[in-house]
């Protein structure tokens, strides 16, 4: 290493890399301070200070808090990997340690935390109390960005086929199918299955826009001459439910979330007779073999029930 290499590996300390990942993500140095238990006026001096250290402006400062420059956003992507690989480094050496012990943070889309992750993880966290999962609830794409950009070390989501997963591996959760929810007394509650050009017949409520039932729905429909006829978009499941209950339409649900709040409302489902109607939930990562052990252990516990994986399998976001 060059002496000026060495020299600029000394002026950036890691706290500092983690204040500004923390800022850039909340888009605040406030909420990054809170989120952090330090003061804002340090979060700022650190700041400050790593600007002055890479020698140009990281950050944009407005009334609203702070958006990232040019240079603020090749900086991020290379303090990610540094983090992530200090977290990779941790969960190797965790496992000369007695127990296994440590945290994993893990994105994944409104199917999976409804039908299935409460069980399994609620079953991993009994054998292994001392590792701490960290979940937040995203749309699939976003589940993949996170994944990509070493936001998150795993994602449960519903992939698609066509974009470009840029080296992202996956392996097989779950699976579920959608069903159409409508109230008990609707024409349509007696078919033992229907087709989506008619579902299209009627109102439709339906999950936010980025949702993968709706990117599904739109596609679907845009290979009909016919309108969708999407009056509402909430979300959450049980908020679908509820507006469907009280006659502001029909809607599309993966078949276990309905069985989970059945008690919700008179509504009837029926099976939705469409080859998009099978969807399958896959685990995601940037490098299944490069994860901390605790990441791993959490792998093996959710995919040890689906069929066998493809080992480096790419994704098809």
């Amino acid at each position: 290493m060059k002496s000026s290499e060495r020299s600029f590996a000394r002026r950036i300390d890691l706290t500092s890399l983690q204040l500004f990942v923390a800022v850039c993500e909340l888009g605040s140095i406030g909420r990054a301070a809170e989120r952090e238990f330090i003061a804002a006026s340090a979060v700022s001096k650190r700041l400050s200070d790593l600007e002055t250290a890479v020698d140009t402006a990281l950050l944009y400062r407005h009334s609203r808090g702070v958006t990232l420059t040019p240079a603020g956003e090749s900086l991020l992507h290379h303090a990610r990997t540094v983090l992530f690989g200090l977290e990779r480094m941790q969960g190797e050496l965790s496992e000369y340690a007695d127990g296994v012990r440590g945290h994993v943070r893990m994105h994944a889309n409104i199917s999976a935390i409804v039908q299935f992750l409460p069980e399994d993880l609620g079953a991993f966290a009994s054998e292994h109390s001392q590792v701490k999962i960290d979940l937040q609830e995203h749309l699939s794409q976003e589940v993949l960005n996170a994944v990509r950009d070493g936001a998150t070390d795993l994602g449960v989501c519903h992939t698609g086929s066509s974009d470009d997963p840029e080296g992202l591996q996956s392996r097989p959760y779950r699976h579920d199918r959608l069903v159409v929810v409508m109230p008990q007394n609707h024409a349509l509650a007696r078919c033992e299955s229907i087709t989506f050009a008619e579902v299209m017949e009627w109102d439709i409520v339906g999950l936010q826009a980025g949702s993968s039932i709706s990117l599904a729905m739109r596609q679907a429909a845009g290979q009909t001459a016919k309108p969708l006829r999407q009056r509402m978009q909430v979300t959450s499941l049980d908020a679908m439910c509820r507006m469907i209950d009280n006659g502001l339409g029909i809607g599309l649900i993966p078949d276990r979330a309905f069985a989970l709040m059945h008690g919700m409302g008179h509504l009837a489902a029926v099976r939705l007779d469409e080859p998009w109607a099978e969807r399958e939930l896959r685990v995601v990562a940037r490098d299944f073999n490069a994860l901390p052990v605790t990441a791993r252990l959490l792998v093996e516990h959710l995919t040890q029930h689906s069929a066998p994986a493809t080992e480096n399998q790419p994704l098809a976001a």
